[in-house]
C-alpha cells in the first residue's frame, strides 16, 4: 500500500513540477522576436500596391507564353471529325458484332 502511494505521489510531482517549469515568467517579448507595431496602410497605399502586383503579374504571364518554336507546343494535327451518320453507322456494326459473339459464347454477359 505505501509504494502505491509512494509512486503517485512521485508521478504528481513530477506532473506539477513540469507545469510549472513550463510557464512563462511574464516577460514580453525577450528575444525581440516580434516586429515593431506599425500604423495600418491606407486605402490608396493598398491600391498602388496592388496595382503594382498585378503589373508585375502580367508581365510575368506574358513572358511564360510558349512561343511557336517550341516543340511541346507543336500541334499533332486536327482529328478527324466524323458525321453524326458515321458515328451510328460505326455504332450499330459493333453492337451487332458484340451481339453474335455474345450468341456464339465468346463474351460472357458478366452474370454468373
Amino acid at each position: 500500500m505505501n509504494r502505491i502511494i509512494l509512486a503517485a505521489g512521485l508521478a504528481l510531482a513530477q506532473l506539477f513540477a513540469v507545469n510549472a517549469m513550463a510557464q512563462s515568467k511574464g516577460e514580453a517579448d525577450p528575444a525581440q522576436s516580434k516586429a515593431i507595431p506599425s500604423k495600418p496602410a491606407t486605402a490608396q497605399e493598398k491600391a498602388a500596391a496592388k496595382a503594382t502586383r498585378k503589373a508585375e503579374g502580367m508581365k510575368a504571364a506574358k513572358a511564360d507564353k510558349p512561343s511557336a518554336e517550341d516543340p511541346d507546343n507543336v500541334t499533332k494535327g486536327k482529328a478527324k471529325v466524323a458525321t453524326k451518320e458515321q458515328r451510328a453507322d460505326a455504332a450499330k456494326a459493333r453492337k451487332a458484332s458484340a451481339q453474335s459473339s455474345l450468341k456464339k459464347g465468346e463474351i460472357s454477359s458478366g452474370e454468373k
